[in-house]
């Protein structure tokens, strides 16, 4: 197995065993035993277990920015693009294996004690923070309505995470829904982009 192969066997099996168990109940030899690669090889690639919670993050964002511009992909007007956001959690809160945002999860666990995965959890939801400003640039929408979606939009994770219920995304959409209107009127609903 080469390197490339190996990286990504140990980080999808510690991404899916930290997910569902949570990073401090999964040791290494967990890993080492459900990805099959050796407990030195994957020290080889990942010198410490902080190592490989910052690529299963990384992971983790790809993974969502990835199903954030599938969403929009198929979004048309500039209303549209910013409740596909919402969209996107109301699938993602079906799958059978939800069980809340991973880099929530992680920060409650280690944030504390690791400022590397205390700065890529930051990162990622910074990032996230500036997508949707940039939507609401595009809709020409004001710089307040970017983070009001962003609260609703995680607030909806960790609700749909603690209570089960994935109808959580579609009350989340609602009030972003409203959150859009108010702000943008008739505006939000026309082709392209509207100029602030």
């Amino acid at each position: 197995m080469d390197e490339a192969t190996a990286r990504e066997r140990v980080v999808s099996t510690a991404d899916r065993l930290f997910y569902t168990r949570g990073v401090q109940a999964v040791g290494m030899d967990a890993v080492r035993t459900e990805s099959g690669v050796s407990l030195k090889r994957i020290y080889g690639l990942f010198p410490s277990k902080d190592d490989l919670v910052l690529a299963v993050l990384r992971h983790r964002t790809e993974r969502w920015n990835a199903g954030i511009a599938g969403a929009l992909a198929g979004a048309g007007t500039p209303r549209e693009r910013l409740l596909a956001v919402f969209d996107f959690l109301a699938g993602w809160f079906r799958e059978d294996d939800f069980r809340g945002c991973a880099f929530i999860n992680v920060f409650g666990e280690l944030g504390g004690g690791s400022d590397r995965v205390a700065e890529a959890v930051r990162e990622q939801k910074a990032s996230f923070r500036r997508h949707v400003a940039e939507l609401v640039r595009e809709a020409g929408g004001p710089d307040h309505l970017a983070p009001q979606l962003v609260l609703l939009a995680e607030g909806a994770q960790t609700t749909a995470a603690i209570s089960g219920d994935p109808g959580t995304a579609a009350h989340a959409r609602a009030a972003a829904d409203t959150l859009i209107r108010c702000a943008l009127g008739d505006a939000g609903d026309a082709e392209g982009t509207t100029e602030a």
